[in-house]
């Protein structure tokens, strides 16, 4: 994220607060841990969620914005005579450079109004490093080589968001989150075009980004 957030990345990822039915307080976590002294929440919306049984944000005032940088589904490029019957395509170079920059500035803009966490670039004792990125990404909207014309869409994209909030000097994981969702617009397919394209992707980089936020500063009111 200092790329993508300094991308994309994590963080569903980025509800922390909003993992479970309870938004008052911590959400209810199974007894299992993972091999990092992870345990995973119960009940919520996220295609996953995983936390310390003893996760706090008291003395964290900072946070660090990491970027783990964007991973792409292995797509054909698709041709005249493949482009009717393909529904996912690989993205061109400038694409994966605007989705960057896109995912970047959506969580450094969100984040920066935080009344709870200032940002800064260096670790510290009261530093909370927020790692994230984007996992298989995949479009579904088809080149512009491929000579289709009036295309109708319900969803441009698909993209994993993965997000670990670490204490930035021992770089332990206390909050893993992962959130799988399609860049779309409710209601009938649009017509697919670089505006609408690019403003269903903005939505949902801005959605991730607030959730984040919203999620650590509710989580600086829980009491265990």
């Amino acid at each position: 994220m200092r790329n993508l957030c300094s991308v994309a990345v994590l963080c569903t990822l980025l509800a922390v607060g909003g993992c479970a039915t309870n938004t008052k307080g911590p959400p209810e976590l199974d007894t299992k841990e993972t091999y990092d002294g992870l345990a995973r929440v119960k009940n919520t919306s996220l295609s996953g969620a995983w936390m310390r049984p003893d996760f706090s944000l008291a003395g964290y005032t900072k946070i660090m914005l990491v970027g783990a940088g964007i991973e792409y589904r292995p797509v054909r490029p698709a041709n005249r005579a493949t482009a009717q019957r393909a529904s996912q395509f690989p993205l061109t170079a400038e694409q994966k450079e605007r989705l960057r920059s896109v995912v970047s500035e959506a969580f450094r803009t969100e984040l920066a109004q935080s009344q709870k966490f200032l940002i800064v670039d260096e670790p510290g004792p009261d530093v909370l490093t927020v790692w994230g990125g984007l996992v298989d990404v995949v479009s579904n909207v088809p080149p512009q080589s491929a000579g289709l014309s009036n295309i109708f869409l319900t969803s441009v994209g698909e993209a994993t968001l993965v997000v670990e909030l670490r204490d930035s000097e021992s770089n332990a994981v206390l909050v893993r989150v992962i959130d799988r969702r399609a860049a779309s617009t409710p209601g009938r397919p649009l017509l697919s075009n670089s505006v609408s394209n690019w403003s269903q992707v903005q939505q949902l980089a801005r959605t991730w980004a607030s959730r984040l936020r919203t999620s650590l500063e509710e989580a600086t009111t829980w009491d265990r």
